[in-house]
């Protein structure tokens, strides 16, 4: 019986390397960027062209590879950084596997040019599909070059599945703030099609966090040091005030190495416990430097997750470090004991308190009661059974009237504004005609009840009114939508990751009723905005959807356009927790049953459950 079992050849074996390692251009922008630091550059320039896909460009002034270095390094497993085994548990650097040049070159067209000191001309290497086409001497600056060109151009199912440069671009920048915000001693620069989007000098982590994450950090930034002997944890943690909705702003690095946890992510979340809302996720840029043998880096191929020798104790310590610098900068809840300057005016301060005054104070009940012994906690019995009917008067007038409204809500769309489109009535469903009956009630401020012939249905509001707007933005995208112009154009500045985003979605923006315009560097001019959006609310309308926009862009089979939809639906959706009229129900029960699918919200959940008197009834027998 012949031999079945056989070597893959490298070229293959590579492939499957870089299925794991290179996932998308970002993937190879973040292992191109580690190499540079471990050659120990202090400049480093990243070039961008078509998010990646076309061209991407490392070079820096590293120390640089000799010409059999140069060579070596495609190969699988080279790597300068481990000698023994035991170096395996003293790791330190970047990129030591061995993995990243050789499955980049896989995939990909790669050009290196690189020289060190000592040499008087450097090495150009030609690589394609893993196939060395040339290796030549030739001129070049101390450091290295490597250009990745036409990146998955022999894997078309892989580049088929990359998401639009927009998307793309976004995730490259993400990689490149993790990596620039790790190394504040280095400085980058990030040129994308021409044009510069960061030029970071060296500096110290703050400024390097303000560069990348946005000037209006300047004076919200709080340091975090806490020195032990197990581990060290230092960097800077946000204000409670700049606390945001989505974990955009979080950035955990150990040893120097971003990594992702959610286990720690709670540990600052539990610190910030009484000072942000719950549905709120502070800021911080928080360093862990631990012993690199009570610590598993090699748990996941990009090396983002990693296992701790005790998470628990990790745990405590990050918590307790960010508590400690909150308290000591005073950043807590605190009492105003500051004098009110309309208090030096009253009369009680202006006039003397003269013996007439006094003899007609100490007759007084609030007096008496605190002054004579044993009084204070005791009412004047003629005061505590005279006119106490009036009170049962009182109660009565406003029981049955509705609570005043507070302005808790002021950022939240009104019911009142919700229905600004009017509804096509006359297109109804079977089941609006047949079960649907006005009788509604709101229970816990979330959801609606309505009654049927045979049951009720329990209506989730929130979603209810996301499908909704959902289907209405969905007919003004294809169709001309007038724009309420700003009387004074406001001009807002964006982080350059933002900024890429916005730029990449301001036609669709247009098309929903956002005239926004480029303005220099990061910066925008908001010309028009939808009627239907609050004075006062235009920037902050815009940044809530770059928000949900950025953080809901995992769909892998959604476009552009129908995540900015989907994404401006759940904005401006009614809230759980907000109080509705039994006319405000009424009309988003009648606008959800003309939608197209009232079943589902815009994610695919269930926006109702329909209980008839038979379910009811079980229900009850089995309780």
């Amino acid at each position: 019986m012949p031999d079945i079992i056989g070597l893959l050849p490298d070229n293959i074996a590579n492939q499957i390397a870089a299925g794991e390692v290179i996932q998308r251009p970002a993937s190879a922008v973040k292992e191109m960027l580690e190499n540079a630091i471990d050659a120990g550059a202090t400049q480093i320039h990243l070039i961008i062209k078509d998010a990646g896909k076309e061209l991407i460009q490392v070079n820096d002034n590293g120390k640089g590879m000799s010409p059999i270095d140069a060579r070596l390094c495609f190969e699988r497993h080279a790597t300068s950084k481990i000698k023994s085994i035991d170096d395996l548990f003293a790791i330190r650097t970047m990129g030591f596997r061995g993995e990243a040049l050789a499955s980049i070159a896989a995939v990909a067209q790669v050009e290196l040019k690189t020289r060190t000191e000592d040499d008087e001309i450097g090495t150009s290497i030609l690589i394609d599909n893993s196939i060395v086409r040339s290796q030549e001497p030739c001129q070049c600056t101390v450091g290295s070059s490597l250009a990745v060109k036409n990146l998955f151009f022999n894997v078309p199912a892989r580049r088929n599945f990359l998401k639009s440069n927009t998307v793309e671009m976004r995730h490259i920048v993400d990689e490149f703030i993790r990596v620039a915000m790790a190394n504040p001693e280095i400085g980058f620069q990030f040129t994308n099609n021409n044009s510069d989007i960061f030029n970071l000098e060296k500096g110290k982590l703050k400024q390097r966090i303000i560069a990348l994450l946005g000037n209006n950090l300047m004076s919200k930034l709080v340091p975090v040091e806490e020195p032990t002997d197990f581990v060290q944890i230092t960097g800077f943690v946000g204000t409670p005030d700049i606390s945001t909705k989505t974990r955009g702003n979080q950035f955990f690095f150990v040893n120097d190495r971003f990594i992702k946890s959610p286990y720690l992510n709670h540990a600052v979340s539990q610190a910030y416990r009484e000072l942000i809302g719950k549905d709120e996720f502070p800021l911080f840029v928080l360093f862990i430097d631990i012993e690199p043998k009570r610590v598993d880096i090699n748990v996941h191929p990009t090396k983002q997750e990693i296992k701790f020798e005790d998470d628990r104790i990790i745990y405590s310590f990050v918590s307790s470090a960010v508590k400690h610098a909150l308290s000591k900068y005073s950043i807590a809840p605190s009492l105003d004991f500051s004098l009110d300057s309309s208090i030096e005016h009253l009369t009680a301060v202006t006039q003397p308190f003269s013996r007439q005054t006094q003899e007609h104070t100490k007759g007084d009940f609030l007096f008496q009661s605190f002054t004579e012994k044993g009084q204070a906690h005791f009412l004047n019995k003629k005061e505590d059974v005279r006119n106490w009917k009036d009170m049962y008067k009182i109660q009565e007038q406003f029981a049955g009237s509705p609570l005043p409204q507070t302005n808790q809500d002021e950022n939240r769309p009104s019911a009142a504004n919700i229905y600004s489109v009017e509804s096509d009535t006359e297109k109804e469903t079977q089941f609006l005609k047949e079960e649907f009956k006005p009788t509604y009630t709101q229970i816990n401020l979330s959801y609606i009840i309505v009654s049927t012939k045979t049951g009720f249905l329990l209506v989730d509001q929130q979603l209810a009114h996301q499908r909704i707007l959902y289907e209405r933005f969905e007919q003004v995208a294809s169709t001309p939508v007038s724009i309420q112009k700003c009387l004074l154009p406001q001009t807002f500045e964006l982080p350059p990751s933002d900024a890429v985003l916005l730029l990449g979605i301001l036609p669709d923006l247009m098309e929903l009723g956002y005239e926004v315009e480029e303005f220099g560097k990061n910066s925008f001019i908001l010309q028009g905005i939808p009627a239907d959006v609050k004075q006062g609310n235009e920037i902050s309308s815009i940044e809530k959807i770059l928000e949900a926009f950025k953080h809901s862009s995992s769909e892998v089979r959604l476009d552009k356009r129908e995540r900015l939809i989907r994404t401006l639906a759940m904005q401006r959706a009614i809230q759980h927790g907000k109080k509705l009229s039994e006319s405000e129900m009424e009309r988003l029960m009648q606008d959800l049953f003309v939608c197209e699918q009232p079943q589902l919200s815009p994610t695919g959940k269930k926006i109702f459950a329909k209980l008839s008197s038979h379910d009811i009834e079980v229900l009850i027998n089995n309780a």
